[in-house]
């Protein structure tokens, strides 16, 4: 460990540009001889951003070796796995291997986790890419990260499977947000809500919006749609491209009585997406954008063009106690659980 000055927030690993967080850095040190304030994680998967993901996977034409070499050639050149496209990332499973004296909290080696922090800003080394799982977006590696003082994280719970759980942390912060702003009643539009993301906001919205309330869920995938029916949360499924904002907008306004509603969420992985979440959503409303592949200027001057009068707030990967929420939302519906373990349950 070196004398180097260090900040809690990780600025002393920003390579280029000088000044810069990690996040927002072009290149992060990533040599792992670990400081004081660090802790290092020996790492196993890495959960990618749906949008990185999906992103990755199109630029390489769906060949798993060129979205290997695209992965290795991001972390060989930043530092860190940061897409350059949707400058988004994701998080990470692995195990503790070592705890610096002035890292806070009761991590100790051994400890199985899972950062809660965006890969975006986390110093990363991989040595080799095991396999890539195209169907959830999750990328087993040999590979050490740093995660600093102030990046939180969670341990991997003992009764439930640890990509199950990976794969719900990696969206933690969703559910818990929606809980905090559907009232019951309310209309709720879920774009994207047959998703990973989707699934949890649907659960949770049914609940806070109550018996008199009205989910929406628009969806693209059908095999999808009829995974997110039997969960029995949705009054509607709509499916549509959400790219194509005056078909959604007629259909939410059919499925909610000729008016707009209270609430729009987005969820979805895929860019353009902006109006459809807004044209639909009363004036006074909410309009949520949890997705990374959001352009928040386009859904700013698109908001202005349409002169709606909607709240838009952007989704916040991190809300006090997300993540203890979201585990136990999926502890406490079997079928959700069930859902999640069919798509990114497994121990290989």
């Amino acid at each position: 460990m070196s004398n180097i000055p260090l900040c809690p927030y990780g600025s002393h690993r920003v390579i280029d540009p000088a000044g810069a967080l990690p996040q927002a850095a072009r290149k992060l040190d990533n040599h792992m001889p670990m400081q004081r304030n660090e802790m290092r994680i020996a790492v196993e998967t890495l959960n990618v951003d749906s949008a990185s993901f999906t992103q990755i996977k199109e630029a390489c034409g769906g060949d798993e070796g060129k979205m290997a070499q695209m992965i290795l050639d991001i972390v060989a050149e930043r530092g860190k796995m940061q897409n350059p496209v949707t400058g988004s990332g994701g998080m990470l499973l692995g195990t503790v291997s070592e705890v610096g004296p002035d890292f806070p909290g009761d991590a100790k080696p051994g400890d199985r986790v899972a950062t809660l922090v965006s890969l975006s800003l986390t110093p990363l080394s991989i040595r080799r890419i095991r396999a890539i799982h195209m169907d959830r977006d999750q990328v087993d590696v040999e590979a050490t990260a740093i995660l600093f003082e102030t990046g939180i994280w969670a341990r991997i719970p003992d009764d439930m499977d640890r990509k199950v759980a990976l794969a719900a942390l990696d969206v933690a912060g969703a559910a818990a947000q929606v809980h905090g702003m559907v009232k019951p009643g309310d209309s709720v539009l879920i774009l994207g809500a047959s998703g990973k993301s989707g699934v949890l906001c649907s659960v949770q919205a049914r609940r806070d919006a109550g018996p008199q309330g009205n989910v929406i869920a628009l969806c693209y995938d059908p095999q999808e749609m009829e995974e997110l029916k039997a969960l029995g949360v949705c009054d509607h499924i709509i499916r549509a491209d959400a790219r194509k904002p005056l078909d959604v907008y007629r259909q939410v306004l059919a499925a909610n009585g000729g008016r707009k509603v209270d609430l729009s969420i987005n969820v979805i992985n895929v860019p353009d997406t902006e109006m459809a979440t807004i044209l639909p959503v009363r004036d006074g409303g909410i309009i949520y954008f949890f997705s990374m592949a959001t352009s928040f200027s386009k859904a700013a001057l698109g908001a202005e063009g349409v002169a709606s009068d909607a709240t838009m707030i952007i989704g916040n990967g991190y809300t006090k106690g997300h993540a203890d929420f979201t585990l136990n939302l999926l502890r406490s519906s079997p079928e959700l659980y069930q859902l999640f373990n069919k798509r990114y349950g497994g121990e290989d």
